[in-house]
């Protein structure tokens, strides 16, 4: 049966860890990573009350959007929410899991989600992050070029297997370039090639693969054990290169242009949303750049990326100016930007671990904004 840590292996697979902003705290947030998982209540948000609910559910296991902890506890007395959520988890063996701008920053994730449910064709990220490639390059001994002896072949696979070598949608990307290596084993060595103390050149092939820069570990214990050195020469450079799969927010566009009341109807019966907080905008609307959650920092992007629309929550007053005329800011609501997060968990969850366990909603309300309309 899985358990906790194996929950979180998987959805770490899909949002790594290292993705998240720097304010952020997703990951465990309270429970045991060996406890087998009896059950998953999904919601946006934990509190006592999801909590009491996952337990009357048989679930041990609450997995949101947003992180219960944020800043460090000094102490835990149940005088705020947050310590009456921890609490009340302890106690009654609750494991909350939170995947919050990971999430956000992968494809797949939150975004694509919210594109997909409003339509959007030829969906890309908004604002591509920059930081998290690297390109490492090795040398292995030039063979002859059948597969028994295709060294350069094997450590490629190997590199391949543990996460290298990816660029956008191609996989198994490599740079392969002749040369000629020279070294002297020392005393005490065992060389694939040469004798210890004796000079060597060896005809080489230098390697070079880009890896997701949280993967390196893995890939560097990959090239470990399918080299044929003894000792392995690689060198490893942090790139600034923009990772088109990484990042924030999305744009896409509709199927066809359509006016700009018409589109926000279209947001209203999407979201199921009553209220559309909005800019004047008069032309039509076919490029929609959108962000879960507090998107206004990306309001430059949307116009940048050249959008008609962005689609957002918890838009203050006078970032509403940042539209400028340009595109069509449209303010659904920070809950209903994000209510489909539990569609993309409950997604991953089958697909890794099938039926093994129950997957539920919560069915707690927990969205703090109320309308009179």
């Amino acid at each position: 049966m899985p358990t906790v840590r194996n929950l979180a292996q998987l959805l770490e697979k899909t949002a790594p860890l290292p993705y998240q902003e720097s304010y952020d705290n997703a990951g465990l947030q309270c429970g045991d990573p060996d406890a087998v998982v009896q059950g998953v209540l999904i919601a946006l948000d934990c509190t006592p009350t999801v909590v009491a609910e996952a337990v009357q559910r048989g679930c041990n296991v609450v997995l949101v959007h947003h992180p219960v902890i944020f800043r460090p506890l000094k102490r835990l007395t149940g005088a705020s929410e947050v310590e009456r959520t921890i609490i009340t988890a302890l106690k009654n063996d609750v494991a909350i899991y939170a995947a919050h701008t990971n999430l956000d920053n992968v494809r797949g994730g939150v975004n694509d989600k919210l594109a997909e449910k409003l339509g959007l064709l030829n969906v890309r990220v908004l604002e591509p992050k920059s930081g998290t490639l690297a390109r490492l390059s090795t040398y292995v001994p030039n063979r002859p070029t059948d597969q028994e002896n295709d060294l350069s072949g094997q450590v490629l696979r190997a590199l391949y297997a543990a996460g290298a070598g990816q660029i956008g949608a191609y996989r198994d990307c490599s740079f392969r370039h002749p040369g000629t290596g020279s070294f002297t084993p020392g005393a005490g060595t065992r060389p694939a090639i040469g004798t210890a103390g004796q000079p060597e050149t060896v005809t080489e092939i230098r390697l070079e693969v880009l890896l997701p820069l949280h993967q390196q570990a893995a890939v560097l214990q990959a090239l470990r054990a399918a080299h044929p050195y003894e000792e392995v020469a690689y060198e490893l450079v942090k790139l600034e290169n923009l990772d088109l799969n990484v990042g924030a927010g999305a744009v896409g566009e509709l199927p066809e242009a359509m006016p700009p009341a018409a589109f926000r109807a279209l947001l209203k019966e999407r979201l199921g949303v009553p209220v559309v907080r909005h800019t004047a905008f008069e032309r039509p609307i076919r490029r929609v750049a959108l962000c879960g959650g507090a998107g206004a920092f990306l309001i430059g992007a949307a116009r940048g990326a050249g959008a008609d629309a962005y689609v957002t929550g918890d838009v203050k007053y006078h970032e509403f100016f940042g539209a400028e005329g340009h595109l069509m800011l449209c303010d659904v609501g920070h809950f209903e930007s994000e209510q489909y997060t539990g569609e993309v968990f409950r997604d991953l969850l089958t697909a890794g671990f099938g039926r093994t366990f129950a997957v539920l909603f919560a069915e707690t309300p927990t969205n703090p904004v109320h309308y009179d309309c």
